[in-house]
Parts: structure tokens; C-alpha cells; sequence
């Protein structure tokens, strides 16, 4: 008896300190991205950024290891068990995902950025309007092809997405009645040996495709890569989306017509401390319809170089 009497002692001063440790602890935002792409590393720049000026939160960047909703949702529910603040998440699967959002969503606050569930239970959405994106990507194919037909191959990881469909019908709707046809696009669940491999398909396989783009950022790589080995750099159009290196470095020497860019380190940057701010109370930088746009870039020769430095500052640290 007198065991179980201290046993019990033990368990209560156990759980009282913990709750007491708990009451010290700093409130936690995860970032949770839609897959293992190098693309993120600049928006987790941003956050380690906005870390050192956010003493009093945990921010977290977490990669689930496939694009997967349900690893995705599964991560969510760990770090929900874990006892987390608030979450923003890329989503993978909007549609198939809802449920599982307006779950998390009615314990904690829950913020998207990149992809959107428009549907769900989220307070705000924080990124790109992709089918602005999609319509820039195919201004800057029509002015590279020059007013000449095209047979266009797109290329992209996650086609269910809501951020692909949006760029893929904002390209369709920008060279409408150009004679530029996008006819097929290429999923590869963000797989890298299958982005390549789609590549390879198509140039063996539509030998009529002049012109091609990659509306993920690890696309345009994979199809400089194949392009190159093929001998047919500069005979396909390449239009391309985001800041790869490999994608810089063919829009600087001319084989890609140019590469339209979002800025995800302001989604990081901006993102955290707007959660941060609706944590602490302040829900006035909040957007009266939950989109809060952080406008993309086209870059061509006469602009990547610029951009390519101050990139690089941003991911040291600068």
C-alpha cells in the first residue's frame, strides 16, 4: 500500500511538472511541404529566417518522405497528437484530403501555402495564384515561338493538385487560339527517375513535340537533362517554372525560352509571421477571402542574372 501510495505521489508531481513545463514551452508551427523536392529548400530558408525573429514560437519544417496524402495526412496527425500550435501545409491531394484538413482544422489552425484546399476548413491560403502563373508561363511561350504552330508537352509532379491544374488551365487559356497545343501532360508523382523517364518517352516516341513545358520545378531539370543527351537542346521550345539551379543556368545560356518563378521564400518569410500574429491574437493581417498572393516572376537572359545573385543571398542567409 505504501508502494502504490508513493507510486501515486510520483505520477502526480510527474504530471505536474509537466504541466508546468508545457506552460513554458513556445507555441510550435510545422510547415508541412507536399514532397522531397529540392524546391523547398528556399522557403525553409525564409523560415529559419523568421525563426530568428520569432524567439517566442517553434517553427518547423518537415518533408514527408513520398508525395503522398496519406502520408501526408498521417504526418498531420502525429504533430497534431504532438501537441502543435498551428499548421500550414502544402497540400497533395485537395480533393481526397477535406476531410482530413477540417479535421486537424477543428483542433488547431490551419493555414495552406502553395497548393490550396479550397474547400476545407482552412483560415487563409498563402503562395502563387497558379493560374496567373499558368498564364504568364504561356505569354512567354508565345513569344518565344514566335507566332509558329507548336505541338506542346507539359511535364509535372502531382496532377491532381490543385496548383498543377491551375497553372495547366491558365497556360491553355494564355496561347488559346495561337495554334500552340498542349497535348498531353506527364505525370510523375514527384519522382525524379520517372520525371526523366517521361522525358525520354516523348522525345522517342512524339517526334512532332516542339515545345515543352515543366510546371514543376524539378521538370525543367529533368527535361535539360534528356534535351541534352538526346542532341536536341535548342530544337524544343522549353518553358519552365521555378529557380533550379539547372533551370537558371539553361534560361542564361539560351537553350530555355525563360522560366516563370514564385517567390516561396516570402511564402516562408510572410507565412510564419502571419501565423504567428493570429497565435498571438492579431487577426487583422488575416485577407478578408483567405488568399494572400505573393506575385510570381518571368525571367528571360535579360533578367536571371540578377535574380540568380540575389537567390543565392537569400539561401545564405543574406
Amino acid at each position: 500500500m505504501k508502494r502504490m501510495m508513493i507510486t501515486g505521489l510520483a505520477a502526480a508531481l510527474t504530471l505536474a511538472a509537466s504541466t508546468a513545463a508545457f506552460a513554458q514551452d513556445k507555441k510550435t508551427i510545422a510547415f508541412v511541404v507536399n514532397g522531397p523536392s529540392d524546391f523547398w529548400k528556399i522557403m525553409e530558408a525564409a523560415v529559419a529566417r523568421a525563426q530568428t525573429e520569432l524567439p517566442d514560437f517553434d517553427l518547423q519544417f518537415r518533408y514527408p518522405e513520398r508525395a503522398d496524402a496519406a502520408v501526408q495526412r498521417r504526418m498531420m496527425d502525429d504533430l497534431v497528437a504532438a501537441g502543435i500550435d498551428a499548421i500550414a501545409v502544402s497540400v497533395v491531394d485537395p480533393p481526397t484530403s477535406t476531410d482530413a484538413i477540417n479535421t486537424v482544422a477543428a483542433e488547431i489552425p490551419f493555414f495552406t501555402f502553395d497548393s490550396d484546399a479550397t474547400q476545407s476548413d482552412r483560415i487563409a491560403y498563402i503562395g502563387s495564384s497558379n493560374t496567373q502563373l499558368g498564364k504568364m508561363a504561356g505569354e512567354l511561350m508565345k513569344t518565344a515561338m514566335e507566332g509558329k504552330d507548336g505541338k506542346c508537352m507539359g511535364f509535372v509532379g502531382l496532377p491532381g493538385a490543385d496548383n498543377a491544374k491551375e497553372r495547366i488551365n491558365g497556360y491553355n487559356e494564355a496561347v488559346a487560339g495561337t495554334g500552340l497545343e498542349l497535348i498531353d501532360v506527364r505525370g510523375d508523382d514527384i519522382d525524379q527517375t520517372r520525371a526523366r523517364a517521361n522525358v525520354d518517352d516523348v522525345l522517342v516516341a512524339n517526334p512532332e513535340v516542339n515545345c515543352m513545358v515543366g510546371f514543376y520545378s524539378y521538370n525543367p531539370p529533368r527535361m535539360y537533362e534528356a534535351l541534352r543527351d538526346a542532341g536536341k537542346l535548342g530544337e524544343v521550345t522549353v518553358v519552365a517554372f521555378d529557380e533550379d539551379p539547372i533551370t537558371l543556368g539553361a534560361v542564361a545560356e539560351g537553350s530555355f525560352a525563360g522560366t516563370v518563378v514564385q517567390q516561396p521564400y516570402e511564402w516562408g518569410y510572410q507565412g510564419a509571421h502571419l501565423i504567428a500574429d493570429f497565435l498571438n491574437g492579431d487577426k487583422s493581417k488575416i485577407p478578408a477571402d483567405g488568399i494572400m498572393i505573393i506575385e510570381g516572376l518571368t525571367l528571360t537572359q535579360d533578367n536571371v542574372k540578377q535574380f540568380e545573385e540575389d537567390f543565392k543571398k537569400k539561401l545564405s542567409g543574406g
